[in-house]
C-alpha cells in the first residue's frame, strides 16, 4: 500500500519529521522508494535540472505526465505528487480541473502540486470536492519567476509576511493536505508552521516546518550550482565524470571489452561462412 494524505497530516499531529525528495525518471524514483522517502514529487524543476531550461515556465502538461509516469512505474510505497506546469490551472476553475485529472487518471499520481494561495483557493477546493488530493505552494513560487524579479526571499516585510500567512490559512481551508514553504525565513516558516493545522514542507524554510523537500540534483552533487538552501551529501557529477573518463580511455587504447564483456561461439559456425 502506498503512503496516504490521512499518514502524512497524522505525522504532523505526532510531531514526526516529513521527508520529500524529487525524482523525474524510473531509476531513481526506484531508490528513492526502496529508502521509504514517504512523498515523491515529480517537479517542474524537472524544466532546468532534466532539460536544461533556465526556468519551469516552458514545462507543459505532456512532458509532466511522460516524467510522472516513469516515476509511478518505479515506486511502490511512495505518494506520487505530480507538479501542474505553467498555466495549467490559472484560466478557469474547469482547466485546472481537466488538467489535474490528468495527472491522476493518466499518470498514477496520487496528488498533484500548484503554487498559489488565496488566489487558488477555489480551485484547490474544487479538485479536493472532486477526490483529488491537492499540496499548495507558496513562498517563492518558480513559475511566478517574471513577475517576482528573480529568485529573492518572500515574506520579509510585514505586508508580505501576513500575505503569505493568509495564503497558507486560504490553502487549509480550501482542503490541501499540505504545503510547500519556499525561500521563507525561518521564523516566519515556523509561525505559519504553527498556526495551520496541514502540515508544512519547507525548501529555504528552515527547520521549524514539518517537512523537508530538496531537488535530487541539488543534494546527489548533479547540478552545476548549489542552492544555499540545499546540502550536497555527495558529489555525483565528479564520480560520473571520472567512470566516463576512465571508459573514454580504454575504448580508445583497445582495452575495453574485455572477454569478460564479450561473448562466444561454436567455431565450426565460423569455419563454414569461411569456406563459403
Amino acid at each position: 500500500m502506498r503512503v496516504t494524505i490521512n499518514q502524512i497530516k497524522e505525522m504532523k499531529q505526532k510531531g514526526e519529521k516529513i521527508t520529500m525528495l524529487t525524482a523525474y525518471d524510473y531509476a531513481t524514483a526506484k531508490i528513492v522508494d526502496e529508502v521509504g522517502i514517504p512523498l515523491i514529487l515529480v517537479g517542474d524543476s524537472l524544466g532546468m535540472v532534466v532539460l536544461g531550461y533556465e526556468t519551469p515556465i516552458p514545462v507543459t502538461m505532456d512532458v509532466m505526465l511522460h516524467h510522472t509516469k516513469a516515476v509511478v512505474r518505479g515506486t511502490k510505497q511512495a505518494l506520487i505528487v505530480g507538479d501542474m506546469p505553467f498555466m495549467t490551472y490559472h484560466i478557469s476553475v474547469e482547466d485546472a480541473l481537466r488538467n489535474a485529472t490528468r495527472f491522476i487518471q493518466e499518470a498514477g499520481a496520487q496528488a498533484i502540486k500548484l503554487e498559489g494561495g488565496v488566489t487558488v483557493a477555489d480551485k484547490v477546493k474544487r479538485m479536493v470536492e472532486c477526490g483529488i488530493p491537492v499540496m499548495g505552494h507558496i513562498g517563492l513560487t518558480p513559475q511566478s519567476i517574471n513577475q517576482l524579479g528573480g529568485y529573492k526571499i518572500q515574506g520579509r516585510t510585514s505586508e508580505a509576511a501576513a500575505s503569505l500567512l493568509r495564503d497558507a490559512q486560504a490553502l487549509e481551508e480550501a482542503g490541501a493536505f499540505a504545503v510547500v514553504l519556499e525561500t521563507v525565513p525561518t521564523p516566519l516558516a515556523t509561525l505559519i508552521s504553527q498556526k495551520i493545522g496541514i502540515p508544512t514542507i519547507g525548501i529555504g524554510a528552515g527547520i521549524g516546518c514539518d517537512g523537508q523537500v530538496q531537488v535530487i540534483h541539488d543534494i546527489l552533487g548533479l547540478s552545476d550550482r548549489v542552492p544555499k538552501h540545499a546540502k550536497q551529501y555527495v558529489k555525483l557529477a565528479d564520480i560520473t565524470r571520472k567512470a566516463v573518463t576512465e571508459y573514454y580511455n580504454e575504448v580508445k587504447a583497445s582495452s575495453f571489452p574485455t572477454d569478460k564483456q564479450s561473448f562466444t561461439m561454436d567455431e565450426s559456425v565460423l569455419t563454414a561462412l569461411k569456406d563459403k
